[in-house]
């Protein structure tokens, strides 16, 4: 049933009308151009040129449009605010100074130094009202699609007729070199075919990066190029004139179907009276010279890092901060006692909570699959792991890089989001890796969902900067990559990933798993669905694995990372087999083999060979004892890393090599992944061992 509101309830839910001009605009502008002079110069370090460009677009927005809290950074109903062009950080440094968040002064003048809140680039969770860590060029504006949509999808799904719960803005500063990036061309297009009519991004246009004019090397037809993508584009706007600017923004958000691209002209560098306009003023101090001429240019009398009182009274957001806040929180508190359910539902995803009817289902689901004893590719297990969880997840939303049906990410719950934003909870990317990744993380920034994405692992090369960042921040991000070796086949070494699992295991903290059937898959999902610290790649077979055995302990351990899938058979362990994913098997046959001929040998499954790592020695000692230095350590992989488990003394069945186009099961024994390879590697070891001693 739709409740009407009455004059009160609207009014406390539609969001406050922009202020009135400031007369002094350009001396609160001044200020942020003052306190990112002072700070790269202090430092000697840094980017003064944006800032004292867009410093005026800064203010007007900031100070009459931006709808946030400096008390409560993490109200979910703010505007969203991204530096995608991040290293004209001071500017933000200065915003959340100015606005009142807990930024104090001395950490501007710690600014880029160890430990401080200020660093180079902005960093998620250094400083309050730091939305995303930005830096790497366009990864900011596709982050901010991602939050975008975020916005659309939830307001959707939760907003009640009266009750604007999620109703906010998400605001972009990009400049020449985001644009330039070929990210910005994926996330962009797909910004307008989804239609986020509140995606505003101001187009930092001003001519210069870091070789100097642009026009040598970036001529595009950008107003064309956006109206081509389906987004509203106001040109030639004059980033130095607030009452130009303001108006830019209001006809930005009359358009409610398509995002904004605001072309702002502007002057790299404004106010530094003989390097403004020119590339020397983008990654460089100013000097002191430089400084002091700007200040007298600008009319900035004060010394550094001084704002006076009735600026700084201008400045603050935190009254009117409140009193948005409290519109919302009355909202709020209104729509919990009219719709109980979708508000308890919104208030758990947003806190990144999940149901645990969740766990019990996929812990069924885990011993069910250990009886059953099915043999399938870790792809398909991954499928039927989301078939599981899906309906207990209402956050979950997932999505592929055009390649939904090889993937395996479309499960029977998945909805796609255009047509259905209420219920939708499934992207088709299109061919777009990298986009796809940074949007995830945006989805996972703006609170409210899980998100998962899904492409071959040799294509996670596309997404890597992406990928990178997801760990960085960290975002909760499930990153599913399957046909993960030569053992996909036919399709060659373009696509047969040989490094890629070595490289992403090398990026700290995301966790990497490779599972070697279908209840490890599972494992894995439950791990990667519990882990709010980071992102997870899942790493999964084309092909079909068999199943393997196990006892209660063993399936317990392996969440652990690593656990002896097989015992050695005999009194006295020989050697030990290390492998992961579609290794196992192979391995476990050479067990056979090697028992056949007295040989006592154990098999280890390392579905994760970072958290195995992170075990207490004396686990670690209990799989691989360190007296035991006969080791196999199998991989169809890049093998440089298996040495720390393999030692000095063991051997290392790896590829380390381009594959080559043939079907999987025939690549696997043309490159020694066979049972009978890998036996001979192990008698190998132990008589070159034996030598040893004689």
């Amino acid at each position: 049933m739709t409740l009407s509101p009455d004059s009160a309830r609207a009014a406390a839910c539609e969001p406050e009308s922009p202020a009135v001009v400031h007369p002094a605009r350009r001396t609160l502008a001044n200020a942020l151009r003052a306190l990112a002079m002072d700070a790269v110069e202090q430092a000697q370090s840094g980017h003064p040129g944006m800032p004292l460009g867009m410093a005026d677009i800064a203010e007007v927005l900031w100070r009459d449009y931006l709808r946030h809290d400096p008390a409560d950074p993490a109200w979910w109903d703010r505007d969203r605010f991204v530096l995608s062009n991040g290293h004209g950080s001071m500017l933000l440094y200065g915003l959340l100074h100015l606005s009142g968040y807990h930024l104090p002064l001395d950490e501007l003048r710690r600014f880029r130094q160890l430990h401080s809140q200020t660093p180079g680039h902005p960093e998620y969770g250094h400083a309050p009202g730091v939305e995303t860590t930005t830096g790497p060029l366009g990864q900011g504006l596709a982050n901010a699609v991602g939050m975008a949509l975020a916005e659309k999808l939830l307001a959707a799904r939760y907003n009640r007729d009266g009750f604007p719960l999620i109703d906010h803005y998400t605001y972009v500063f990009a400049g020449d070199g985001c644009l330039m990036e070929g990210i910005s061309h994926e996330v962009c297009s797909l910004a307008g075919t989804l239609g986020l009519g509140k995606l505003i991004c101001f187009y930092d246009d001003n001519g210069i990066s870091i070789d100097g004019k642009v026009e040598g090397w970036f001529t595009d037809a950008t107003p064309a190029r956006f109206r081509a993508y389906g987004w509203q584009v106001i040109e030639a706007v004059d980033g130095h004139d607030a009452p130009a600017i303001a108006a830019a923004i209001d006809q930005a958000r009359a358009e409610t179907a398509k995002p904004t691209l605001i072309c702002c002209r502007t002057i790299i560098g404004y106010g530094a009276p003989h390097k403004q306009g020119s590339a020397e003023t983008h990654g460089a101090p100013l000097g002191a010279a430089e400084v002091a001429a700007a200040r007298a240019e600008l009319g900035w009398p004060y010394p550094p890092f001084t704002i006076p009182d009735e600026i700084r009274a201008a400045w603050d957001a935190r009254e009117r901060g409140a009193a948005h806040r409290a519109r919302w929180q009355q909202c709020w508190d209104e729509y919990r006692q009219a719709y109980p359910e979708p508000a308890a539902e919104i208030a758990a995803r947003m806190q990144g909570e999940v149901p645990a009817g969740w766990a019990a289902a996929l812990d069924q689901a885990i011993a069910d699959f250990q009886r059953a004893a099915k043999n399938v590719a870790s792809r398909k297990a991954s499928q039927l792991a989301l078939e599981v969880i899906g309906p207990h997840l209402a956050g979950l939303i997932g999505g592929s890089a055009d390649l939904t049906g090889s993937n395996n990410t479309l499960w029977s719950g998945s909805v796609d989001c255009r047509p259905d934003l209420a219920r939708g909870n499934y992207l088709y990317f299109g061919v777009r890796e990298f986009g796809m990744t940074a949007i995830a993380n945006g989805l996972a920034l703006h609170g409210g969902f899980i998100p998962y994405t899904g492409t071959f692992l040799v294509f996670s090369d596309y997404a890597r900067s992406a990928v990178r960042l997801s760990a960085l921040l960290p975002a909760r991000v499930i990153h599913v990559y399957t046909h993960d070796s030569i053992g996909l086949g036919e399709d060659g070494p373009t696509h047969q990933p040989v490094e890629q699992l070595a490289s992403l295991r090398l990026i700290p903290n995301l966790a990497v798993w490779r599972p070697c059937d279908a209840v490890e898959t599972l494992v894995a999902w439950r791990a990667a669905i519990e882990r709010r610290s980071g992102p997870s790649a899942l790493i999964l077979s084309r092909q079909t694995l068999p199943h393997q055995t196990r006892d209660a302990a063993q399936l317990a351990a392996i969440a652990r990372g690593g656990y002896v899938l097989k015992y050695e058979t005999g009194e006295r362990l020989e050697v030990i087999l290390l492998a992961t994913g579609s290794e196992v098997a192979p391995a476990v046959e050479a067990q056979g083999l090697l028992a056949a001929d007295g040989i006592a040998a154990r098999v280890v499954s390392l579905p994760n060979v970072e958290r195995f790592a992170e075990q207490d020695a004396a686990y670690r000692d209990s799989v691989l004892p360190p007296g035991v230095k006969a080791r196999v350590a199998i991989e169809a992989g890049a093998g440089a890393l298996w040495h720390r488990w393999a030692g000095e003394d063991g051997a290392i069945v790896a590829l380390d090599r381009f594959g080559a186009s043939a079907p999987g099961e025939v690549l696997m024994k043309e490159f020694g992944f066979t049972a009978g390879h890998i036996a001979a590697e192990a008698r190998r070891v132990l008589a070159a061992l034996k030598e040893q001693r004689s």
